[in-house]
Parts: structure tokens; C-alpha cells; sequence
């Protein structure tokens, strides 16, 4: 992204009240927002909640608004039948493994809210969260191991079966597949997208993994790991406040 951001996007200009709890109309559950952020997947139904408070007025005469909102809430979005399509395979592949159902989708959650931010292709975005982790139980047949090495091996030829049976471009496929080949390793590629795959998956790990963690080590692992400012932010919120 360019250096030169919209005022009201460039957190070092936000205050306080900028970030806030929206109750989830369907299930009550609060859903933090930042204030730039139209709607977002309730982490409890997984249905869309809307962000009562956004003010998109410089969109309606801005030439970057595209650029600098990201996709639009109301608009016709072929990505997210397409998202919805890829979740239900995603399920179908994993059958009753529920925590790696849920970790996909919680990493899917904040992967939409980095793309927002910081922009990107937004189906190799949802794509990627979807599906990064889709070789696991294939690693474990084959290797006896989850590793991120073996699921690196065998994720990709899943993926893009998956993609390939949902009919999506073969561009977006190859892109998704690096990106599922390197999601632990960062090995082969670093475009936008993968940044924010990566960010969004350490967001849903670090609890986890560094569950013990002093609050210096977060703060050090926070500031070396993270790859897009957006993810940053939300990983300082998170774990530093």
C-alpha cells in the first residue's frame, strides 16, 4: 500500500472510542470493531454483523475509495458464494475434526479484516484462510505428523482440487497453492495476500502456542512475526492490552 493513507485509516490518528462492541443482532454476542470495518463475521454464529457507526461519505466522491474500503458489504459479491461454497468443502474434508474446522474459519475471520485494511485479491485471501491448513490429516496418514513441513507437502494437491471443482481461474489457483505450500515456512513467496494469510494465522495461534508467554516475549514476537500493519494492530490489541 502507499505510504500516503487516508487520515481516517491511519491509526495514529484514531482515538480511543474508535474501536468498539457491536452486539451481534442474531446470537447477542459482542463483535469488536474498528471503526473502518463495514461488517464482520461474528465469532460465535459466524453470521455477518454490520458496523452501525461506519461514516463512508469520502466514498462517495474519493477516486481511491475502492482501493481504500475494500469490497463493499452491499455489493453483488460472486466471492462470497464462492467463500461459502469453499467452507462447505473445507468442512466435508476435515468430517467431525471440529477444532480444525474452527481454527479455518477463526483465521478466515481475521484474514477478512486484514484484507479490509490493507487490501488484495480478495478470493486468494479467503481462499488461502479456507484452505491452508486442508493437507493436515493427509499429513498425518501419510507422515504421522501435522508438521508444517508435511502439511506444506501435501495441502496444495487438495486445494486445488477443491478450487479446480468450484471451477475458480487458474491464476488465483496457483497463487492459493503457493501460498498453502508455504504458510508455515514463508519459503517461496510473499506477496500481499500471503501477508495477510500469514499475519491472520498467527492471530488464531499465538494463544496456543505462546500460551505462557511473558508479556515482553509477546511483545517481541508481535513485533518481529506480524507482516501488515492492520495485522500488527490487532495482534498488540489482542495480546498487549
Amino acid at each position: 500500500m502507499s505510504p500516503f493513507r487516508c487520515p481516517g485509516q491511519d491509526m495514529r490518528f484514531w482515538k480511543p472510542e474508535d474501536v468498539f462492541d457491536v452486539s451481534c443482532p442474531h446470537c447477542k454476542t459482542d463483535v469488536e470493531f474498528f471503526k473502518d470495518e463495514p461488517a464482520l463475521r461474528c465469532p460465535s454464529c459466524g453470521r455477518q454483523v454490520r458496523n452501525p457507526k461506519i461514516d463512508l461519505g469520502c466514498a462517495q466522491w474519493c477516486a481511491a475509495a475502492k482501493e481504500c474500503l475494500g469490497e463493499s458489504p452491499d455489493a453483488p459479491d460472486q466471492v462470497s458464494s464462492l467463500c461459502d461454497r469453499l467452507i462447505a468443502e473445507m468442512k466435508a474434508t476435515f468430517g467431525s475434526d471440529q477444532r480444525r474446522i474452527d481454527h479455518a474459519l477463526s483465521v478466515l475471520d481475521y484474514a477478512e479484516r486484514i484484507l479490509h485494511a490493507e487490501g488484495g485479491d480478495p478470493l486468494t485471501v479467503k481462499a488461502a484462510a479456507i484452505l491452508h491448513d486442508i493437507g493436515i490429516h493427509e499429513a498425518e496418514r501419510k507422515h504421522g505428523s501435522s508438521a508444517g513441513r508435511y502439511q506444506e507437502i501435501e495441502g496444495p494437491p487438495i486445494a486445488r482440487a477443491i478450487m479446480e471443482k468450484l471451477g475458480i481461474d487458474g491464476g488465483t489457483i496457483d497463487h492459493v497453492c503457493r501460498i498453502v505450500g508455504s504458510h508455515h515456512s514463508a519459503k517461496d513467496i510473499d506477496t500481499q495476500e500471503f501477508r495477510i494469510l500469514w499475519d491472520a494465522d498467527w492471530l488464531v495461534n499465538i494463544p496456543d502456542e505462546h500460551a505462557d508467554a511473558s508479556r515482553e516475549k509477546l511483545a517481541k514476537l508481535v513485533a518481529t512475526v506480524f507482516r501488515t500493519e492492520r495485522g500488527r494492530a490487532l495482534a498488540e490489541r489482542q495480546f498487549l492490552q
